[in-house]
């Protein structure tokens, strides 16, 4: 199983706290350029073809993508699975539009890190009000004055389709669009790709802003920054992920809504393909090793 602190290390300059926010040409032209593929061509070759076609292709990429293939194994390793499949997962991941596993595991594990202080920027833990936030999020990037050293896996670097994944991210959307106009001409192109796109991202920031504010909360890391917090009602279009305050409790926990009113559906696509002999060795909390600066702000532990 891989950690985080295996990737990303403290020097005695490297500090969290200080940096500068500055506008991100690409992030902000990719995202403004989605939705106004969505708003535009979407409303004027319109058809429930091509919203079905973004709820198939949303799905899909959202929960075998970027739940399943970026989040709980490649940046968690919370289970074991075919090196095809894991490489699927990735591709799918990288098609939701937010970057290619390279980009997605050195800004996952930097905000992680800097959470786990006592305090951090306020970028990285979405502490402005929710406007400014968005702003930040989805427009900016934040240059740390001394960020920490970090190390990408061995079985990253090493893998060339990963690493070809990675250097042409964007341009994976391209196969699936030529796909999704044979399919239904740029009505389905606009959904598919614009809306999903955009919806994804802007989805993605909404829920970890509310993740990383309000909501219910049963664990509590002592000494961290940045607490979790539990965002009812989106366990199934979030695949599972908006259970924060649980994966807080335990990163390398492949199942993320742990009590029964939790849906998690990335689990249970998970228990499905153990069935079939796809993945094997999923990772429980009952598996990871004490922490002792984790409380439990309850007795019993449903």
């Amino acid at each position: 199983m891989r950690r985080i602190e295996d990737r990303i290390k403290d020097t005695p300059n490297s500090d969290c706290h200080r940096g500068q926010i500055v506008w991100s040409p690409v992030k902000s032209i990719w995202w403004t350029s989605m939705t106004l593929l969505w708003i535009v061509l979407g409303t004027i070759h319109f058809s429930w073809g091509a919203v079905l076609a973004f709820l198939i292709v949303t799905a899909t990429t959202i929960i075998g993508g970027h739940s399943l293939g970026m989040h709980r194994k490649l940046i968690h390793d919370s289970f074991d699975c075919p090196k095809w499949l894991e490489r699927l997962g990735v591709w799918l991941g990288t098609l939701v539009g937010l970057g290619g596993p390279y980009s997605m595991m050195y800004t996952h594990d930097l905000r992680d890190w800097a959470q786990r202080k006592e305090q951090c920027h306020v970028y990285l833990r979405h502490g402005s009000p929710i406007l400014r936030d968005y702003w930040h999020q989805i427009h900016c990037r934040l240059i740390l004055d001394n960020p920490p050293n970090y190390e990408f896996p061995q079985k990253l670097t090493r893998d060339p389709v990963l690493n070809l994944i990675q250097r042409t991210a964007l341009l994976q959307q391209i196969p699936i669009a030529a796909l999704l106009f044979l399919a239904g001409g740029w009505g389905y192109v606009a959904w598919g790709i614009g809306a999903r796109v955009s919806i994804s991202i802007f989805g993605h920031w909404l829920v970890g802003w509310f993740a990383h504010n309000q909501g219910h909360k049963e664990w509590i890391v002592d000494g961290a920054a940045v607490q979790g917090h539990n965002v009812r009602f989106c366990g199934i279009i979030t695949a599972g992920e908006c259970w924060h305050n649980n994966h807080h409790a335990f990163p390398e926990s492949a199942k993320i809504g742990l009590n029964p009113d939790q849906p998690d559906p990335g689990w249970w696509v998970l228990k499905t393909l153990e069935k079939l002999g796809l993945v094997s060795n999923l990772v429980l909390p009952t598996d990871l090793p004490e922490r002792e600066m984790l409380i439990h702000l309850r007795q019993e532990y449903k």
